[in-house]
């Protein structure tokens, strides 16, 4: 058994789901003592939640009244100062812009090799599973650190309800902000509801899709499904969609329980940023498109078709 710490991040001032599969990855089936920190004073129903999934300790953690998510160095810095405190064995947190982020810091500052983007972990044998090679491969990473730091990449691993007693507990950093990055303000897209990486559920459509105003007619059927609209780096370039809606080797990298691919060919680029997708839909017209060999059901048809029926069916079964 060993004292494991998981970042947890926030939106809004409520926990993100996605931090309940890393929670499931840390606890290995209620073998560990699992700590979670929360680089914030108040977070509503934190306790509740992170308990019924197996956190035994919620520590919220603070830096001298500093505004800590204004700096990623002080993040990082609180962050070290909680596994010496809690003597943890490793530190789990989401392989996030800002997860990504701060475990950088933090390996640097403690010196610790970092696993980042992980797809599942053993924590028994201390390796990792990560996706190689534009996702051709996947590599069995062996950590020996004395401290295990790994990211997760979002909805690789499903939550478990592993419900303990939890309590709630503060802890104040004596840490020093360096001063060397400062985030004045996050912009986002107004219309993305649901950020990229974490949605359950993707709808993504590819340069068929012709124009940026037929993709509200995947905007409904996503949202019909819980959840949120991709497009393909051909979409993009043509101008049909921003890049932040690109889903690829040079876009976001997904993985939803859901993916349908509208007029997708199945490129290696773009099967590389989703393939870890639990189920994986196709539409599209051409029945020797490379992504029916990659996809879990295949729908030979037009998705101008396709797409408005799986939306009529969706709203008659609601």
């Amino acid at each position: 058994m060993g004292n494991i710490g998981v970042l947890i991040e926030t939106d809004g001032g409520s926990v993100k789901e996605t931090n309940l599969g890393i929670l499931a990855a840390a606890c290995s089936q209620g073998e560990n003592t699992i700590i979670a920190v929360i680089m914030e004073k108040t977070v509503a129903g934190a306790k509740d939640i992170l308990g019924r999934y197996g956190a035994q300790t919620v520590v919220h953690v603070s830096a001298g009244g500093a505004d800590m998510a204004a700096s990623p160095d002080l993040m990082a810095g609180a962050l070290a100062a909680v596994v010496e405190q809690y003597r943890l064995d490793a530190v789990f947190g989401l392989a996030s812009a800002q997860g990504r982020d701060i475990f950088a810091r933090l390996a640097s500052r403690m010196d610790l090799p970092l696993a980042s983007d992980c797809l599942s972990v053993d924590l028994a044998a201390k390796t990792v599973r990560k996706s190689h090679f534009s996702g051709k491969t996947v590599a069995t990473i062996r950590m020996s650190a004395a401290v295990l730091l790994c990211t997760i990449r979002p909805n690789a691993i499903e939550a478990v309800e592993s419900p303990v007693e939890a309590v709630e507990a503060s802890f104040e950093a004596s840490v020093q902000d360096p001063g060397r990055v400062t985030v004045v303000d996050v912009n986002t897209e107004a219309a993305e509801t649901i950020d990229l990486t974490e949605a359950a559920v993707i709808v993504t459509g590819g340069r068929p899709i012709a124009s940026a105003e037929n993709y509200k007619m995947l905007e409904e059927c996503a949202r019909l499904l819980g959840g949120t609209i991709g497009a393909s780096r051909a979409a993009v370039d043509a101008g049909f969609a921003p890049h932040s809606m690109q889903v690829g080797q040079t876009g976001k990298t997904v993985s939803p329980r859901l993916y349908i691919g509208c007029g997708l060919s199945g490129s290696v680029q773009h099967f590389a940023g989703m393939k870890t997708s639990k189920v994986i839909v196709a539409i599209n017209t051409d029945k020797d498109a490379p992504i029916f060999e990659k996809c879990d059901y295949g729908i030979i048809g037009d998705l101008f078709e396709v797409v408005p029926a799986l939306t009529e069916a969706l709203k008659e079964y609601r």
